[in-house]
């Protein structure tokens, strides 16, 4: 009986000190970013013509980047076997294919001042850093927000290698920073005002240390002054870190900052938009928040900013932009009440994400 006891508790320690198989360790801050870029991508397995590619380059980082890159035919192949997804898996393969080339092989960037690797093109510093985000795409494979295709992987390693992992730093932005509007929303009657929202674009300083522009104190003044007439139950402030490039100040939290401790407006009242980089993104990322308020699109929103800038809102020009640079109009413009306002009309088409933007899709 005793030999019996011991031997079943001698199993149950060789048991217990087993080597058990673990779960991958799990990147929070590389599943959001994943999720936000490229959603449709993370379930898709490394085909065989493109494995095969990857496994001549091993060891050669510039070689593997090129092979990481998707084919036309290779694209629309997983395109036609998901036609009900077909354009969102043809633009994020798109988007992807773009961060490998701007980040991995040294194409300039849509926006080279603020977009795009610090490194020289052609520089060793540029070849260090895109090994250092192959050994790093490598080190992450087992994880499950990069467990489909390698390019993927490689991709999301390039941004984080360069820190350039915008798109996921004010997740989950809702719950982060706007968790009072949202409240609020939920209470409103948007049919007594004017506007959904008073838009206060952000306008970035000339210098690293100053945290908000002189220009964007206007905006901010301009913003707070329709609030206080009643005409809109928000403020949406936009504006990501992006002028002058390597600044730490994000534009629509230093106007929030702003606009509570200098003019007195509820916390409530504001509704952060954190990513916006450029104008054509101002204004589409304004309507998806203005989406997540659950705010009728149908109505109008008022913008305030500078005179030169609402003059290339209301331009032709933009129209044109829009239609280069996100494929489709975020929203109309429905007239200009003065110099410094521009009425826009928000459409959902601007709820649709653009990787190809990997800073603020």
């Amino acid at each position: 009986m005793v030999k019996t006891r011991a031997g079943a508790i001698g199993a149950l320690l060789l048991l217990l000190a087993a080597p058990v198989s673990a779960a991958p360790a799990r990147d929070a801050h590389l599943a959001t970013l994943s999720t936000r870029l490229f959603p449709h991508l993370r379930a898709l397995p490394t085909s065989p013509a493109r494995q095969r590619r990857l496994d001549a380059c091993v060891g050669r980082a510039p070689c593997l980047v090129e092979a990481a890159i998707w084919r036309d035919d290779e694209r629309e192949s997983v395109a036609r076997r998901m036609p009900s997804e077909a354009d969102a898996i043809r633009r994020e393969i798109d988007g992807l294919n773009e961060v490998l080339r701007v980040y991995g092989v040294g194409k300039l960037p849509r926006y080279p001042l603020v977009d795009g690797p610090d490194e020289a093109f052609g520089s060793a510093a540029l070849a260090a850093k895109v090994a250092d985000a192959v050994m790093l795409a490598d080190a992450q494979r087992d994880d499950p927000a990069v467990a489909g295709d390698y390019g993927l992987s490689l991709a999301l390693a390039l941004l984080d290698a360069n820190d350039k992992d915008a798109a996921a730093a004010f997740e989950p932005l809702d719950e982060r920073f706007n968790a009072a509007a949202m409240t609020k929303a939920r209470e409103t009657d948007w049919g007594r005002f004017r506007y959904l929202a008073i838009v206060a674009l952000g306008v970035g300083p000339d210098d690293l240390a100053t945290p908000l522009s002189a220009r964007g104190k206007v905006n901010v003044r301009l913003a707070a002054e329709r609030f206080a007439q009643g005409l809109a139950p928000f403020i949406i402030v936009s504006g990501s870190a992006v002028h002058p490039r390597g600044t730490r100040h994000v534009e629509a939290l230093e106007m929030q900052r702003a606009l509570i401790d200098r003019f007195g407006v509820p916390p409530a009242a504001i509704v952060v938009e954190p990513y916006a980089r450029h104008t054509t993104t101002n204004l589409r990322n304004a309507t998806r928040r203005l989406h997540a308020l659950g705010a009728p699109l149908a109505q109008d929103v008022l913008v305030v900013s500078n005179v030169g800038h609402i003059d290339a809102i209301v331009s032709p020009a933009f129209v044109i932009r829009n239609q280069a640079e996100l494929g489709y109009q975020p929203g109309t413009i429905a007239g200009r009440p003065s110099p410094n306002e521009a009425v826009f009309r928000p459409l959902a088409a601007s709820l649709r994400i653009d990787p190809g933007d990997p800073l603020d899709p």
